[in-house]
């Protein structure tokens, strides 16, 4: 099997995003499948790793993926559950999400399902802190993939995405700092550390999650951009000024990014910046997926 830049794993969502109007735009989402497609669009071999239902949703997500050069062979077809939808709106606070995907597909996966040679191939695995909370047997398959990525030589990104909706600070930080010990990458917010560590400081949530074990931590600060810390230093890379009108993608078009420039050999630091910009043009239109840029838009953005 020909090698992935990136393998992602995780639940894949059927997205209704209201507009000013108060029409629903139809569209797709789900964390990490963000992921998967905002490298894919930057030149990165991207796989998905996952179930959708053999519904309406699921047959325009799958035809979405294949679309956008993502390889689904590692996303099964369920005749029994349906696959998850989300709702986004909007208000002076940013968006919100309003989720339907209890029992879904994607939720039923198992740690059997996993095609090690495709993980194996992979330079990355990304997963999530929505990939654990979804189910029990989720959580035993991100673990699992996890493992055979460090049996293998694979790299493990990961993003802390905590949603106290689908479970509650207590149960999701064990899980979330095991994850942490074993991640190469990992992405976590001002927000998700307060609730799940009790820290608001950039530079404290760095030292804490790399004292976990993590190699490399890059704590989104919104507007003004991201910090990005390892064992040699900290680095604050600033926010671009853009008329931004939806962030619902915005930080998975910065973890595909910076996998994808990692994947192509460069730097780090350098990574990060591009994946910085890249997360900003995201948020120039409505919903996760439609608006990821390619890499003609990111480069003239650092340009200018």
């Amino acid at each position: 099997m020909s090698g992935f830049d990136v393998v992602a794993l995780g639940e894949p969502l059927y997205e209704l995003n209201r507009q000013p109007d108060g029409r629903y735009l139809p569209g797709f989402g789900g964390d990490t499948l963000n992921v998967a497609v905002a490298a894919a669009r930057l030149g990165s071999r991207t796989a998905y790793v996952s179930r959708l239902g053999e519904d309406i949703f699921g047959d325009e997500i799958r035809a979405m993926i294949r679309q956008e050069g993502v390889d689904d062979r590692a996303v099964a077809a369920d005749p029994q559950a349906p696959t998850g939808l989300y709702f986004v709106t909007h208000g002076p606070a940013g968006h919100v999400f309003t989720y339907r995907r209890k029992g879904s597909a994607a939720s039923l996966i198992t740690p059997q399902e996993l095609d090690r040679e495709l993980i194996a191939s992979a330079r990355f695995i990304h997963a999530s802190g929505i990939s654990l909370a979804i189910s029990a047997n989720a959580a035993e398959t991100v673990s699992a993939a996890i493992a055979i990525a460090t049996q293998t030589g694979v790299q493990v990104s990961f993003d802390t995405n905590f949603r106290p909706r689908l479970w509650p600070a207590s149960e999701a930080r064990p899980a979330i700092m095991k994850a942490a010990a074993r991640a190469d990458i990992l992405k976590t917010s001002v927000e998700d550390s307060e609730a799940l560590f009790g820290l608001s400081d950039p530079q404290a949530i760095a030292q804490h999650i790399l004292s976990l074990g993590a190699r490399a931590v890059i704590v989104t600060l919104g507007r003004n951009g991201v910090l990005l810390a390892t064992r040699e230093g900290t680095e604050l890379v600033a926010g671009l000024d853009v008329p931004a009108v939806d962030a619902t993608g915005a930080g998975d078009a910065f973890t595909g990014a910076l996998l994808s420039e990692l994947a192509r050999g460069q730097p780090l630091a350098q990574s990060t910046r591009f994946a910085n910009a890249a997360a900003a043009l995201s948020t120039l239109g409505y919903g996760a997926i439609a608006p990821l840029p390619r890499r003609a838009a990111v480069s003239a953005a650092l340009s200018a």
